[in-house]
């Protein structure tokens, strides 16, 4: 499992990272929808991401892959946020923007505005499972505008900040809180809907 699902969660943790690249340069609206293109990478490639998975949990054995995609996206995020870095320094100073916003409102805020994200990222998910890529568009603006949190987003933007302003004991908390809340609004639906099945 590890050989085929960790490949592929590598490289959509690059492509959201290369679609946060854009958004630390172009930022706000025009930003937000160029974001998309990372989203409708992974979908097209079919690649691995923990926001297009997490939502789709069906058996015991599919938590240990949900673990291996955001293991992968993680690193995914790690290699571009070194090479930007180190190639596009003036992406620091945004990306610290964001971490430390994130570090402002705190876990608790930011598992509930990871949340939306969640319920946004699978429903957009779900559309393009359909054929339809439209929602894809939609949906990361709509995401983005509202604030709300994508772990693997800002896992990208946490690696890219300085490493002082990273090792801060409350971003581990935040960023746990952002997986979370992912989790949670991934799987919104389907709980709500089965508990309203008779």
């Amino acid at each position: 499992m590890f050989r085929k699902i960790f490949p592929p969660a590598i490289l959509a943790g690059i492509c959201i990272a290369i679609a946060g690249t854009v958004y630390l340069r172009v930022g706000g609206l025009g930003g937000a929808v160029l974001f998309g293109f990372g989203l409708m990478t992974v979908v097209y490639y079919g690649l691995k991401l923990y926001t297009g998975t997490a939502g789709f949990i069906r058996a015991r054995g599919d938590w240990g892959m949900l673990g291996v995609v955001l293991l992968g996206n993680i690193v995914g995020c790690w290699l571009t946020a070194m090479a930007v870095r180190y190639a596009l320094p003036d992406c620091i100073e945004p990306a610290t923007n964001i971490l430390q916003g994130r570090l402002a409102k705190g876990p608790f805020a930011c598992f509930l505005l990871a949340i939306g994200c969640g319920f946004i990222m699978t429903t957009a998910v779900n559309f393009a499972r359909q054929g339809k890529m439209l929602p894809l568009l939609f949906g990361v603006p709509l995401f983005i505008m509202c604030g709300f949190a994508h772990s693997i987003a800002d896992a990208f933007y946490f690696l890219a900040a300085p490493t002082d302003v990273l090792w801060q004991p409350m971003v581990l908390a935040v960023y746990v809180c952002e997986v979370l809340g992912n989790f949670v609004g991934c799987n919104l639906y389907r709980w709500v809907m089965v508990g309203l099945i008779p």
